[in-house]
């Protein structure tokens, strides 16, 4: 993984620090971020810039933003502590509806930089 985005994911990891939303914080010793931009041109994956697997976050673009890391690695976060029933969800739930996609969207939003 780049130092760039090593940085990125240490960034996000110390944004989602500040939530208690799992009773232990996110681990990201063997989370890696990839980025892939190829699998981003698949049919299903082309609405996306980004997107979490167990332990891996693609990204469409190097220069992603923090927010979005944030979003991933909170996806991250909850199949570390909800994999079953986040996968179910995702299986049975609209993605806009889905709650773990609110949660994650909540996360950046809460942790965000505030303008004043």
């Amino acid at each position: 993984m780049s130092p760039a985005a090593r940085a990125a994911l240490e960034r996000a990891r110390a944004r989602l620090d500040t939530l208690s939303l799992y009773p232990a914080p996110v681990r990201v010793e063997r989370v890696r971020v990839v980025v892939w931009p190829l699998v981003f041109r698949l049919p299903h994956m082309r609405r996306y810039s980004g997107y979490a697997l167990w332990r891996t976050i693609l990204l469409r673009r190097a220069d992603a933003s923090d927010d979005l890391v944030t979003h991933e690695l909170c996806h991250v976060w909850q199949g570390q502590h909800r994999p079953l029933h986040m996968l179910l969800t995702y299986l049975t739930t609209r993605y806009r509806d889905n709650p773990y996609e609110r949660e994650a969207r909540f996360a950046v939003e809460a942790t965000g930089v505030k303008i004043r």
